[in-house]
């Protein structure tokens, strides 16, 4: 049985490449899906599509509702969530991409570190399982296949 993972946060390291390589070393049998990774694609797809923007407020919104839209088709295709929250970034979109899983009724792991506990305490507390590692992580869905 292979389960489709969304991988939810931030696209400015390549943690998806981690995730998918020990999954791949782990022989878990899990499909990843998750946002757009080419920065600039995602900022322009919306011009891409519609046309150029009268100006950025336009064109941030144009691709933000592109962006929402595949998210979205993704998220509710997929059968658990990861949501990786790091040191480094902002974290508006693992915050939204968390929340609908949320809302769509999906199985939700939380990644934090140690020192977000206390500003995603209750996010957290609406995941199925929050952990401090994409190891972690892996974990719980390998437990799945035991």
């Amino acid at each position: 049985m292979e389960l489709t993972v969304y991988l939810a946060g931030q696209i400015h390291d390549d943690w998806r490449g981690e995730v998918k390589k020990l999954a791949k070393e782990r022989d878990l049998p899990l499909h990843f899906v998750g946002p757009q990774e080419n920065h600039d694609r995602s900022d322009n797809i919306g011009e891409d599509i519609m046309g150029e923007q009268p100006n950025k407020v336009f064109r941030d919104d144009a691709a933000s509702s592109v962006n929402n839209f595949r998210t979205q088709v993704l998220l509710q295709k997929s059968d658990a969530v990861i949501a990786l929250f790091g040191e480094k970034y902002k974290q508006w979109n693992t915050a939204m991409d968390a929340s609908a899983a949320i809302q769509l009724g999906k199985p939700l792991i939380l990644v934090r570190p140690d020192s977000l506990v206390h500003p995603l305490k209750e996010l957290s507390n609406q995941a199925n399982v929050t952990v401090e590692s994409i190891e972690q992580a892996l974990d719980v869905l390998a437990y799945i296949y035991e």
